[in-house]
């Protein structure tokens, strides 16, 4: 196991929780809705999924276009099914199951 990898993932769970815990453990509700603290809480959620992306992307960088074949197509899958539907869900999950079928079919 590359225990580099594993702290990288294990950092980027980390910051994902606190990500979407933060606003539930503020009670955030009671904010308006334009005050600074509701503006930082908004902009969470895209600047967690670019923590996701960036995390994922950074150790399948290499040359070797086999290695960055299911990234690419996942990421491809993402915009597309975001672009689709406007569902940060749909768009995550379909992207995680193209990038793991397009890593199975290679196999």
């Amino acid at each position: 196991m590359n225990w580099e990898l594993f702290g990288v993932a294990l950092a980027t769970g980390a910051a994902n929780w606190v990500f979407r815990a933060l606003p539930i453990l503020t009670h955030s509700s009671r904010e308006t809705a334009d005050g600074p603290f509701q503006r930082f809480l908004s902009a969470t959620g895209p600047a967690a999924i670019a923590t996701l992306f960036v995390a994922s992307v950074l150790p399948a960088l290499s040359p070797d276009l086999d290695k960055l074949l299911p990234t690419a197509i996942g990421t491809l899958a993402v915009l597309g099914i975001w672009r689709l539907r406007t569902s940060v869900v749909l768009a995550t999950l379909g992207g995680a199951f193209v990038h793991g079928l397009t890593v199975w079919l290679m196999a």
